[in-house]
């Protein structure tokens, strides 16, 4: 499938702009090529502005229409000057796909109050301002918002305090939006589990063949499997779905296994 094609013949983003944020590599990047072959313009961004211009580039020399932007989604300001381009390119603004987040593994007994905060800003209040900032442009066109959240927001791991109150924190903010602006925007999320992307790379096989039998489904997701799932929720295939956490982990929060 080329960027400039169609996913399973699909066109469902045709006209539409999408705004993407840690797009880069991985979930994002895949989620920027999906919505591209599906018809969409879309403006990829990333703090590694090199990384989201490599990934524009592959969208437009497959025939799709795709637009770079550095972007650090914990500064107000950049996200005011990011949605502005965004409406200025083709005058309208569709979709919001945000995925920045880092996961930095240490108990509470571990964490300085810098470490704390800069998970929580990044994984939760960077959703708060790119959210304040693209609204008035979304509830224009009756726009959608898919946030990528995670598994560790519906289950408990050892020494992931930040990181999951971060997680859980989008849950009841998707759920907060949805009901105040029903009827307007759409504000959905998707929660990984265990997903091959970048910083899987360097596990031991040991580690990534246990991670995958942890899942009812057999093996470890991938960034496309994520990117189908944002694509469907912000659709119009979804348009009776908003204030909802999808699950995207191959049955892992449903198993019982250790």
């Amino acid at each position: 499938m080329t960027a400039g094609g169609t996913a399973g013949g699909l066109t469902r983003f045709a006209g539409r702009t999408a705004l993407l944020t840690a797009a880069a590599s991985g979930i994002g990047a895949a989620t920027a090529h999906r919505l591209a072959a599906e018809g969409a313009s879309v403006l990829v961004t990333d703090v590694d502005g090199e990384g989201a211009h490599r990934v524009a580039e592959e969208i437009r020399g497959g025939g799709g229409r795709a637009r770079d932007h550095r972007l650090d989604v914990t500064s107000p300001g950049e996200w005011d000057e990011v949605v502005k381009e965004a409406v200025s390119w083709t005058g309208r603004l569709d979709v919001l796909h945000l995925n920045a987040g880092r996961n930095l593994p240490a108990a509470v007994h571990e964490l300085d109050d810098a470490a704390w905060h800069g998970q929580l800003t990044l994984c939760l209040d960077s959703v708060f301002y790119g959210v304040r900032a693209a609204l008035p442009h979304l509830r224009e066109t009756g726009g959608a918002v898919v946030v990528t959240s995670s598994v560790h927001a519906v289950l408990g791991f050892r020494g992931f305090p930040a990181y999951a109150a971060a997680k859980a924190g989008i849950g009841g903010l998707v759920r907060q939006l949805a009901v105040e602006y029903g009827g307007q925007v759409r504000f959905n999320a998707v929660l990984p589990g265990s997903v091959f992307t970048p910083p899987w790379a360097v596990a031991s096989p040991d580690y990534l063949a246990k991670s995958a039998s942890r899942a009812p489904a057999g093996r470890l997701g991938t960034p496309e499997d994520v990117a189908a799932a944002v694509a469907y929720l912000a659709s119009d295939d979804a348009a009776f779905v908003t204030g909802q956490s999808l699950a995207v982990d191959g049955g892992r929060s449903i198993s019982a296994q250790d």
